[in-house]
């Protein structure tokens, strides 16, 4: 006799995707995010207090390192393309898990400069697999799927910081020598995870294709650059608003580390409610524009809080980070919608590979925006900030129209018969 599995079983494992290849990536994915909660949290501190290096030397090593990573993006998604996505991923975490380790051995800031390297260049490959492996595996209700993995992948940022707070206070060689050894067995796991997924191969590209087809795509290229520019919204909360607050408020202190909290706990509860109708292109032109006009809410609420007593900046604090954390909620599932939605299926990696190179430059950028216009106007500064991203995201929707008018219609019946023969080599 079968044992039926009860419903609540049933709807547990539904919550962490809908079949077998989706949550065995939401599992490895969350893995991965859990070590790079443990580390980037104390990394500068480990190489500063521990090692010793001044804190110029580490901040000069990991930009040289992350400058050279942005170069492999492109090249390593295409060679995901060509050799499938999944292979080229488990490389990638590979390398990682090596450079990751090998972090503990530094004394100079020449070798750090140099594994940082490594681990940067496959960091950039890897992300670029990973979104093609993401398009792959999550077929049925992709919006949904990546709404999810969205959602484990904070939960895992969140608990691997959490993890990093004990290391911190311990403030001991050993304790962060864990934190960085227990990333690299994240990306080991990570990689062996992935074994349980099937291994998907190359789709094949129409005739007499360019090879670097994402650069000469037009519609896409902007898209990229208008990513890069939404994504400033993310330091605003890590980096800006905690400054603010400090230096520009009578909050009290406890409030700069509430809206990290309270940004956490935003995405976690309300990603897959949200970026699960995100569904087509169209859903993520439209969800641009309104996470634009979220942010236009939320950089004069963080103004304000300049010009409120104590109590009252506060709850304006509290209702500002709500506001925003909405807006990077529909921001990040109008990218997921767009991103994967207009790269061709036969490309994604290489695709991924120029959004993700366009979403590093913005972060780069960022705090030097940030801190000298946002905080060397003020209130203004906070104003001109909101403006620009609603601009931003008003060109959503054309944006959206452009690209859609500029491709080809999907095939249905072989992208069908691609998904039956992946299916049956799964099983096989």
């Amino acid at each position: 006799m079968i044992k039926e599995s009860s419903p609540g079983r049933s709807r547990i494992a539904h919550m962490a995707g809908s079949n077998r290849s989706e949550r065995v990536l939401i599992l490895a994915s969350f893995v991965n995010r859990v070590g790079n909660g443990l580390f980037n949290t104390a990394a500068a501190l480990y190489f500063t207090l521990v090692v010793d290096l001044p804190a110029v030397q580490v901040g000069a090593a990991l930009t040289v390192a992350g400058l050279i990573g942005l170069l492999a993006g492109i090249p390593g998604g295409h060679l995901a393309d060509r050799r499938g996505p999944r292979t080229i991923m488990m490389l990638a975490l590979a390398v990682q898990a090596v450079a990751m380790s090998a972090l503990v051995l530094v004394e100079s800031w020449a070798a750090l400069t140099v594994i940082a390297t490594v681990d940067q260049l496959a960091a950039a490959v890897g992300g670029a697999a990973w979104g093609a492996l993401v398009v792959r595996v999550g077929t049925d209700r992709p919006a949904l799927f990546r709404a999810k993995l969205r959602t484990y992948v904070n939960l895992g940022v969140v608990l691997g910081t959490v993890g990093a707070g004990f290391a911190v206070t311990a403030n001991t060689r050993t304790a962060y020598t864990v934190l960085i050894l227990g990333n690299a067995a994240s990306f080991a796991l990570c990689a062996l995870l992935l074994f349980l997924l099937p291994n998907y191969g190359a789709l094949a590209s129409p005739p007499r294709q360019r090879r670097w087809i994402a650069l000469t795509d037009r519609p896409f290229v902007t898209f990229t650059a208008l990513y890069g520019a939404m994504g400033l919204q993310y330091p605003v909360v890590s980096l800006l608003l905690p400054i603010w607050i400090s230096e520009h408020t009578d909050a009290p202190r406890w409030t700069v580390a509430t809206v990290s909290a309270i940004n956490a706990a935003v995405c976690v509860l309300l990603q897959t409610r949200i970026g699960s109708r995100i569904e087509t292109p169209r859903d993520g032109g439209k969800a641009f524009r309104t996470a634009g006009l979220l942010f236009l809410v939320s950089c004069p609420m963080m103004a304000l809080t300049a010009h409120t007593p104590m109590w009252a900046a506060a709850a304006l604090v509290v209702a500002a980070i709500f506001v925003h954390s909405l807006g990077e909620i529909w921001e990040s599932s109008g990218g997921f919608a767009l991103g994967f939605g207009l790269a061709p299926d036969h490309a994604q990696g290489q695709y991924q590979g120029l959004l993700g190179l366009g979403f590093s430059a913005g972060q780069a950028l960022a705090p030097a925006l940030l801190t000298t216009v946002v905080l060397g106007l003020g209130t203004s500064g906070w104003l001109l900030l909101g403006a620009f991203f609603a601009a931003v995201g008003a060109v959503g929707p054309a944006l959206e129209r452009w690209g859609t008018r500029s491709r080809p219609r999907p095939r249905q019946g072989a992208a069908a018969t691609e998904r039956s023969e992946e299916s049956d080599d799964a099983h096989a």
